[in-house]
C-alpha cells in the first residue's frame, strides 16, 4: 500500500502540472484579449484536472494512513502532503460558489512545489510514530494545523494578486480611466456633462489586460481576509490542543519550545492583522504585506525551524 501511496500522489504531481499549465494558458487568454471571454476552456480543463489531481492526492494519502497503521500526517513528509491537498481542496470548494480561477496558477502551482520538496527531501516510509505521539491528540492538532495552513496558502494567494492589482491600477494611464461624456445644450451652447460613461480605452499592456478581468484589489483584500479570519480560528485551536498535548505528554502545557515560539509568534502575526484590519484605516496594501509576513512566518516554522532548530518538536521531521 504504501508504494501505491507514493505511485497515487507521483500521479497526483504530474497532474497538478499538466493542470497549472492549463491555467496559465488561461491568463494568457486573458491578456491577448481586452473583453471578457464567455467560456475560458483552459481555465475549465485545469479545473477538471485539479479534481483528478485531488482524487489521487487523497487516494495516496489514505492510503499512506492505512500502511503506516494511523493518520497520515505524523511526520513532515505526510503533513506537506495533507496541507497540500486541504489547499487545493479548499480552492475547488470556493470556486463552487465564486469564480477564483484566476487562483488556480498559484494553488496548482504551490501544490507541485510542496510535493516536490516533500517527495525528494522529506521522505520516510510509513512506519509507526514514537510513543510521545501515540495520542489522540495527533488528530486533533496536527490535522486542524494542516487545514489552517492550506487555508492561509490561498488568502496569501490572493494578497500577492492584490498587490500586483493595486499597483497595475496606479499606473493606468488618463486615457483608459472613465470619463463622462459631456453633451452640447443650454444658452451660449455651454457644455452640459450628462450621466453617460465613455467606456475606457483597453490597456496596452499584457499585465494591465489580465488584471482589467480581474477582480479589483478590494475585493482580493476583502476576500483574503475573510480566509486568514477563518485560517486564524483553526490556528488558535492548533495552538490550545497543542498546549493540552504538552501538559499530558511533557507534563507542562508551555515551555518556549522554538516549534512552540514559533507557533506563537504566527498567531500574534495573524491576530494583530485582524485586529488592524478591522480598526485601523490603513491602506489595503498594508494589509496584504501584513498578512504575507504572516504566512512566511508559517513557512519558515515549517521548513526552518522543523529542521534546523533543534527541540521537543523535531522528531516531527522523522
Amino acid at each position: 500500500m504504501s508504494e501505491i501511496s507514493t505511485a497515487l500522489v507521483l500521479g497526483a504531481v504530474v497532474v497538478y502540472l499538466i493542470a497549472m499549465v492549463s491555467f496559465a494558458v488561461d491568463i494568457s487568454g486573458l491578456g491577448r484579449r481586452a473583453p471578457q471571454r464567455p467560456v475560458r476552456k483552459a481555465a475549465n480543463i485545469g479545473m477538471a484536472l485539479s479534481w483528478l489531481g485531488v482524487g489521487l492526492h487523497a487516494a495516496g494519502l489514505v492510503l499512506r494512513g492505512l500502511a503506516a497503521g494511523r493518520v497520515p500526517w505524523a511526520n513532515m513528509y505526510e503533513f506537506s502532503l495533507t496541507f497540500a491537498l486541504v489547499a487545493v481542496l479548499g480552492f475547488l470548494l470556493i470556486q463552487r460558489s465564486r469564480d477564483i480561477r484566476y487562483l488556480g496558477v498559484f494553488v496548482t502551482f504551490l501544490a507541485v512545489a510542496v510535493l516536490y520538496v516533500a517527495f525528494w527531501h522529506l521522505f520516510v516510509e510509513a512506519d509507526g510514530v514514537q510513543p510521545i505521539l501515540d495520542s489522540y491528540w495527533l488528530i486533533i492538532h496536527v490535522s486542524v494545523a494542516a487545514a489552517s495552513t492550506g487555508v492561509f496558502s490561498i488568502a496569501a494567494g490572493a494578497s500577492i494578486l492584490q498587490l500586483v492589482q493595486h499597483r497595475q491600477s496606479r499606473h493606468v494611464p488618463a486615457a483608459q480611466q472613465p470619463v463622462r461624456v459631456g453633451a452640447a445644450g443650454g444658452a451660449g451652447d455651454a457644455a452640459v456633462e450628462s450621466d453617460a460613461v465613455a467606456e475606457p480605452a483597453p490597456p496596452s499592456s499584457f499585465v494591465g489586460r489580465v488584471m482589467a478581468q480581474l477582480p479589483g484589489a478590494e475585493s482580493l483584500e476583502r476576500f483574503a481576509y475573510r480566509l486568514n479570519a477563518v485560517a486564524f480560528v483553526g490556528w488558535t485551536l492548533t495552538v490550545v490542543a497543542g498546549a493540552i498535548w504538552a501538559e499530558a505528554a511533557w507534563g507542562r502545557p508551555w515551555g518556549w519550545d522554538p516549534k512552540e515560539t514559533w507557533s506563537l509568534v504566527i498567531w500574534l502575526i495573524y491576530a494583530a492583522y485582524l485586529h488592524v484590519r478591522a480598526t485601523v484605516g490603513w491602506s489595503i496594501n498594508r494589509f496584504a504585506w501584513f498578512a504575507l509576513i504572516g504566512f512566511v512566518a508559517l513557512l519558515a516554522n515549517f521548513y526552518i525551524v522543523n529542521v534546523f532548530i533543534p527541540g521537543n518538536h523535531s522528531y516531527s521531521g522523522l
